[in-house]
């Protein structure tokens, strides 16, 4: 076993970084354990206009490097690893990866959430294949082509305008005929001429023998099939999957409440069932997943995690 830290961070996106700043301006010796890149989720959005005094053009790798330069500058010490398994049961918390241990008397999990499949037939076969679920990452290798994008939230049709800088056209399918989406982003996606609509609809088949170049839909009212097929000249299209999250958790099911959804049950301080263990962000349990909230989330348990140390 490795050094002994006040606090350990699991996870480095804005929810971790935000505890790490505060608990480390409280004097808390913090790491931060992030097993993918600094900034987490969010690094893949390309545009952000709904955080509070942020600056017009940000990006979400932007934005998140200077939330890891404030941390930095109090002190938090980060490294790249996965984190396995942990013992959370006594005063000494315990986490462990492949290769190494690391111990701290609390524990914030800010380890957030991936994103959910379709789990239509075809869908894990093409992954990388056509099959995308970030547009900042693939957009670019649909220049010039078509790419139907699945969901519909703010997500889905803010990306899919995003996606209208490479592609011809973006067809966005959705099961239901109005959008979850704030109005401003809806009349953002209709108002663009490369935006097309399919509503009351869901993909049941991807295929594609190599790339993908035809999608199976169905209309959930009518039951109507329709395949959509590539344009003979192009050979491929997109299909890009935005339809929420699962959050990572796993690891936890044994030891700390969670609930039906696999999320964090914590109460309005950050508090799990476990004393010293703390939740923040996307993986907790709340009604509004925002950069916003994972920073205010962030901000409560560094603070909370920060008193149960100095109790101790």
């Amino acid at each position: 076993m490795g050094k002994m830290h006040d606090i350990i961070i699991l996870g480095g996106g804005p929810a971790g970084l935000s505890a790490a700043l505060y608990a480390g301006r409280a004097k808390a010796d913090v790491l931060i354990i992030e097993k993918g890149n600094i900034g987490g989720q969010i690094t893949s959005t390309h545009s952000i206009e709904n955080y509070p005094g942020g600056i017009k053009g940000d990006s979400g790798s932007s934005l998140t490097e200077r939330m890891r330069e404030q941390a930095t500058e109090f002190g938090t010490e980060i490294v790249l690893d996965d984190i396995i398994s942990a013992d959370v049961s006594g005063d000494i918390k315990i986490m462990k990866s492949y290769n190494n241990e690391y111990a701290a008397k609390a524990v914030i999990i800010a380890a957030g959430a991936y994103p959910r499949q379709l789990g239509c037939k075809g869908e894990s076969e093409h992954i990388g294949m056509g099959v995308s679920y970030c547009a900042t990452c693939d957009g670019a290798f649909f220049t010039d082509l078509e790419v139907y994008v699945v969901g519909g939230g703010d997500a889905a049709l803010e990306e899919g305008v995003f996606l209208t800088r490479f592609a011809r056209k973006v067809t966005i399918i959705h099961r239901r005929d109005e959008f979850r989406a704030e109005k401003c982003v809806i009349d953002k996606a209709k108002a663009n001429e490369k935006v097309h609509f399919m509503l009351d609809s869901v993909i049941e088949e991807i295929k594609g023998d190599g790339p993908v170049d035809e999608i199976i839909v169905k209309n959930v009212k009518t039951g109507e099939i329709t395949s959509c097929k590539a344009d003979p000249k192009d050979g491929m299209f997109g299909v890009f999957i935005f339809t929420g999250y699962n959050p990572n958790s796993e690891i936890w099911k044994d030891s700390i409440s969670l609930d039906e959804k696999g999320y964090i049950i914590t109460d309005l301080d950050m508090k799990t069932n476990i004393p010293g263990v703390y939740a923040a962000g996307d993986i907790r349990q709340k009604s509004l997943r925002q950069v916003v909230t994972a920073t205010a989330d962030g901000a409560i348990a560094g603070v909370n995690a920060s008193a149960y140390i100095e109790q101790i």
